[in-house]
């Protein structure tokens, strides 16, 4: 969505649509420079302004004042004109020894030298020239973001150059930030603060070419080994079939089944599944649109989808129209997918390595089961895979032998056990969703009608 103005209250934003993709700008009419980031799951105040140094722009900078579901607009804008007062001064409002007067403010100088940029300045310009200029989703954005806040708030306003000098004391935090937040997060933070570092060098030449996070000692990471085997599943059927949430059941057996991330799924739109061509459209997983996929879709994907329609449909109508897996949140699809670990022991990223494992007791061989699951393909070789032409064909028939393999597992019991023949047997969403009352309109449940009767995928068997 492109940026709008408005006289910024607590009722105007709060009725602000979210963007699909990306983030917008509402701008303040009255306050130059007070603005509201419109993202899809957060609204932060914000002020805009140049610092000047010498009477000469120094730099434009951008300073956030909080959240704006914890804050009014009347205290942000109180805030925000006293940012902009210091701003207009050539003081950081967030530089704590610059309120005091002790130093001056850190700035880039116009002809492209640094003086003393710190991590703050550098992170900012990462933020907007980086992360949100290429359009990175907002969970990446707000993992940078805890980053920086979080395990380098003491170094914010510390010089990049200060930091290059000093790797001693980068090290020191990797091994502080591994005793106290594990292994994992330590590794993390120091590949954003290498990330941010790269990128202020390319304009500020001046900072020592050695990356202060180059001093750091790695700490070993290992792949979590969480998927299950074919042993493993006729239990978790059991365990998914005993979930009270229907939208939630399908969301997690269509995961296993088709082995993609669960947050490219949560968005999932009754638009994006082309039943004739038997395919899912993921227009934005992790990569970007560049990195857009079609997934093929296997019998049983098929009904699964249908499944999560018509209880969509029955549970959520109002949002069932935008979301394949609606649900009651502010987005109006599943935004939060984790389970108790006792009702349901795998979700996630664990069916994500279960689909892996799966694909090879089915025999599929490693480049299919990549292909499926929109993974690169290392080698010279891969340049000449073309997807598309393979997908109508052979990765649908790959699809296909997964999901048998999947639902092999359970054996008999898919027709002796209650619960999974309520669920899984022919046209049982159909009889639980018949049983209340429902609103929606005859003619648009008529083509889900037919898959479930085999019309329409007839062609798959």
């Amino acid at each position: 969505m492109t940026d709008i103005r408005i006289s910024l209250t607590d009722k105007a934003i709060a009725q602000l649509p979210a963007p699909k993709e990306g983030w917008y700008l509402a701008r303040d009419i009255e306050l130059k420079g007070f603005f509201v980031v419109i993202g899809k799951r957060r609204r932060t105040f914000t002020v805009q302004g140049d610092l000047r140094q010498g009477g000469k722009r120094a730099s434009s900078i951008r300073v956030s004042i909080g959240d704006a579901s914890e804050m009014s607009t009347r205290a942000a804008r109180t805030t925000a004109k006293e940012y902009l007062a210091q701003i207009s001064r050539g003081r950081h409002p967030k530089d704590d020894k610059q309120a005091e007067g002790t130093k001056p403010a850190p700035a880039i100088e116009s002809g492209g030298k640094a003086t003393s940029i710190t991590l703050r300045q550098a992170w900012e310009r990462y933020l907007e020239a980086h992360l949100i200029r290429k359009n990175r989703s907002e969970k990446t954005i707000e993992g940078y973001r805890d980053h920086v806040d979080r395990i380098f708030a003491d170094w914010l306003d510390t010089s990049l150059h200060e930091l290059a000098t000093d790797p001693a004391r980068v090290a020191k935090k990797h091994d502080e930030v591994t005793k106290e937040n594990g292994p994992y997060m330590a590794n993390g933070s120091m590949r954003t603060l290498r990330a941010i570092y790269n990128h202020a060098r390319k304009t500020n030449r001046s900072l020592p070419s050695d990356n202060p996070a180059d001093a750091v000692d790695w700490n070993e990471e290992e792949r979590r080994n969480t998927g299950m085997g074919s042993a493993d599943l006729k239990g978790w059927f059991a365990q998914l079939a005993a979930l009270d949430n229907p939208v939630r059941r399908e969301f997690h057996l269509f995961t296993l089944l088709c082995g993609s991330r669960p947050t490219a799924l949560q968005e999932a739109r009754p638009e994006h599944i082309d039943f004739r061509r038997r395919t899912l459209h993921i227009p934005k997983p992790k990569g970007g649109k560049k990195k857009a996929f079609d997934i093929p879709l296997s019998r049983q994907m098929i009904l699964c989808l249908v499944r999560a329609i018509r209880f969509g449909r029955q549970m959520y109508p109002e949002q069932a129209r935008k979301w394949v897996f609606p649900a009651d949140s502010g987005s109006g699809h599943l935004a939060e997918t984790k389970e108790d670990r006792e009702m349901l022991s795998k979700w996630g990223n664990d069916l994500r390595q279960t689909f892996r494992t799966i694909a090879t007791a089915a025999g599929v061989s490693e480049v299919d089961a990549k292909l499926l699951m929109n993974h690169a393909i290392p080698g010279v070789n891969a340049g000449y895979i073309t997807r598309h032409k393979l997908l109508e064909d052979h990765l649908r028939s790959q699809q296909q032998a997964i999901s048998i393999a999947a639902f092999a597992a359970l054996g008999a019991s898919v027709t002796k056990v209650a619960p999974l023949r309520d669920w899984l047997e022919r046209g049982g969403s159909r009889r639980a969703t018949q049983r209340a009352p429902s609103d929606r309109k005859q003619g648009a449940a008529r083509p889900i009608a037919q898959i479930e009767q085999g019309s329409i995928c007839s062609s798959a068997r």
